[in-house]
């Protein structure tokens, strides 16, 4: 369980940075906030902040095991908004732009809540 927390964690907190602050080669609030008004999500740098901020917190949370429902919510939460507003139009796989890698995710993120962080995690010693 730590090593799928850590590495979904990380990289959550990778995909929050690059749209906080531009950050692994990300666009930050202003350029992500224009590409989110282009699909229709408005205000476009206000849903980016939310966004990038879930994304950023929900890793964080996800990778020390420490409110592990409430992690979970919001990772599958913007994966759910991804695949509404992005992939679900281009069918399941990925290699189509598809929503399989944000349904995987989204599995993940809702496993890790029903069964618990593992025993290396804030909420076990909580």
């Amino acid at each position: 369980m730590l090593i799928i927390r850590l590495v979904i964690g990380i990289l959550f907190i990778g995909h929050g940075a690059q749209k906080l602050f531009g950050w692994f080669g990300g666009y930050g609030l202003k350029g992500t906030g224009g590409w989110f008004e282009s699909i229709g999500m408005r205000p476009g740098v206000t849903m980016a902040l939310f966004a990038g901020l879930a994304e950023l917190i929900g890793g964080i949370l996800l990778g020390a095991g420490f409110l592990t429902p409430l992690a979970a919510l919001m990772i599958a939460g913007t994966m759910l908004m991804a695949i509404v507003k992005v992939h679900a139009p281009n069918g399941l796989w990925s290699t189509a732009n598809g929503y399989e890698y944000n349904l995987t995710l989204i599995s993940v993120a809702i496993g890790l809540a029903l069964i618990g962080p593992g025993k290396y995690a804030i909420d076990a010693i909580l």
